[in-house]
Parts: structure tokens; C-alpha cells; sequence
């Protein structure tokens, strides 16, 4: 595979998507070809999975959602990922294997690694190059986001959302030199500078 795999993480309200889509727009101005996409709902089948979280009624076990996810993700490397890197694409993904290991492993209690081990065989090795991790205080990031409707993760009560940050911090400190930390706190056009400096630093040194 001669693309690059680019995964934007973080908790909720921290600014990810936003900061995605800008870096979009710039890299397309640099030239590159990009392709962006989502977990878990970045193919027909991942979106079917998003939906089971929101069904009245359903409330899948931890290790259930971690099968649930993984699904999804073996499905998304397989019908988008890995063709567009093959094509030699940039890929922009908003969450991806890092999220499963925050979320259902430090925020649910599933063994990290675990997860690890199935990430590695639902994505058939298909790593990111480059991580970058908006990190918030969680309760700053559910402040910001509290005008919209939430979803099942994004109801969660706070302690919940504190574990999924620690088990973030715990991925950035254990893959320093794959996850580069964002204080996403800033202004966003500072954020965005900071973004576009890292990616920039990243494909000098690729």
C-alpha cells in the first residue's frame, strides 16, 4: 500500500470532525488526493451497527459492542481503506481503532489487550501512520455539545467520558511517535495551525 492513513480521535466535543474537514480542504489545496471517512458508520453496514446503539431496548454488553465495532471496522478496511490506500490516497478517518480501546476497553473494562488483538485481525494490520489526538476536559467537551441530540456514548455520565480521556493519554504515552496530542481547548484556528504543522513535519519525514 503506497496511501497514508490519517485517524483523528478524542472525546466527545473535542473538535475532531471540524478539525478533519479543514485539514481536508487545506491538503486538496496542497494537491494531495484525499478521501475521508467514519467510524463505525463509514460503510452501509457500519451505519446499521451506529443504529443498534440507538434502538429503545437494545443494550449491548461491553464485549458485545467491542464485536459490534469490529464488524464494522473489518467491513470499512475492507470496502473503503485499503482500496484507497492501495490507490495511494491520503485517508482521513474519524475515529478508528484507537476509539474501540478508549472507549469499550478503559471506558467499559473490557482487557485492553484484548481489543488490541481483534483490532489487529479486523483490520488485517492495517494501522494508522499518523494519530492525532484532540485532547479536552471531558466536561468541557459534553458542555459543548450539550445543544444537540446525543447519542448512546455521548449520554454517558462523566466518569464514564473521564476513563475514555485516561485510556486516550494511556495510547498516546505507550505510541508517542504515532499519537501526537492536541490541546483542543485553544481557539479552533489555532488548533487547525497546529494540525497543519504536525501533518506537514509527518509527510517531510514519510
Amino acid at each position: 500500500m503506497s496511501g497514508v492513513l490519517i485517524t483523528f480521535e478524542g472525546v466527545e466535543g473535542s473538535g475532531k470532525t471540524t478539525q478533519m474537514m479543514r485539514l481536508e480542504r487545506w491538503l486538496r489545496r496542497q494537491g494531495r488526493k484525499v478521501e475521508h471517512t467514519r467510524e463505525p458508520d463509514g460503510t452501509r453496514l457500519g451505519a446499521e451497527v451506529r443504529r443498534l446503539f440507538e434502538r429503545p431496548g437494545v443494550q449491548p454488553q461491553p464485549l458485545v459492542e467491542v464485536f459490534l465495532f469490529m464488524a464494522a471496522r473489518q467491513q470499512h478496511v475492507a470496502e473503503k481503506i485499503r482500496p484507497w490506500l492501495d490507490r495511494g490516497r491520503v485517508v482521513l478517518s474519524d475515529r478508528y481503532a484507537d476509539a474501540t480501546v478508549a472507549y469499550q476497553g478503559y471506558g467499559r473494562g473490557v482487557d485492553p489487550d484484548v481489543i488490541r488483538e481483534l483490532n489487529t485481525r479486523a483490520t488485517g494490520g492495517v494501522m494508522p501512520d499518523l494519530t492525532l489526538l484532540f485532547d479536552l476536559d471531558p466536561a468541557e467537551g459534553l458542555r459543548r455539545i450539550r445543544g444537540r441530540r446525543l447519542d448512546r456514548f455521548e449520554r454517558e455520565a462523566l466518569a464514564f467520558h473521564r476513563r475514555v480521556r485516561r485510556g486516550y493519554l494511556e495510547i498516546r504515552r505507550a505510541e508517542s511517535k504515532r499519537v501526537r496530542l492536541i490541546h483542543a481547548a485553544r481557539p479552533p484556528a489555532v488548533v487547525e495551525a497546529e494540525v497543519r504543522a504536525i501533518v506537514e513535519e509527518f509527510f517531510r519525514g514519510a
